[in-house]
């Protein structure tokens, strides 16, 4: 799993003209999957973002997590974080998760997100055109990949 982070002031999913997630201070989280992800994969990949020390602290030093701040979170599906570029100009996406892979693989990793949060998060619609709209705090953007626990 790769999964693409952004501290937002504020974050929106809309689809067919129709808002369906929005939030104020939190994560906007891309993630995408591989055939190889697992259940300990969705476990440590949700609990890293939600335990993840990025938002300023009272001396304005990124030392609290969303869970800390009671942030609210988006998750998006995103199957272009695994393009290869190595060769040509056209990304490949042959390691990303089919659809019957994937859908459940995201239904899940939303789920655990929710446990290690105490709350629900807002979410994209798996497949849909959706457009992504945010405002990124800081910026803070990290990228974390499950197959490079760094």
């Amino acid at each position: 799993m790769k999964a693409l982070i952004q501290r937002v002031t504020q974050a929106s999913v809309t689809i067919e003209g129709q808002k369906t997630a929005d939030i104020r201070r939190g994560l906007l989280v891309l993630v995408g999957f591989e055939d190889s992800d697992t259940q300990e994969d969705i476990a440590w990949l949700a609990a890293k973002i939600i335990n993840l020390r990025i938002f300023a602290d009272e001396n304005g030093v990124m030392n609290v997590s969303l869970k800390d701040i009671n942030g609210d979170m988006i998750i998006v599906s995103q199957f272009t974080l695994h393009a290869l570029t190595k060769k040509g100009n056209r990304p490949s996406y042959i390691k990303a998760a089919k659809p019957e892979i994937a859908i459940p693989l995201y239904e899940r990793f939303i789920a655990q997100a929710e446990a290690e949060l105490g709350k629900k998060v807002q979410t994209g619609q798996f497949g849909a055109d959706m457009k992504v709209a945010l405002l990124n705090d800081g910026p803070v953007t990290i990228i974390i990949d499950t197959k490079n626990k760094e």
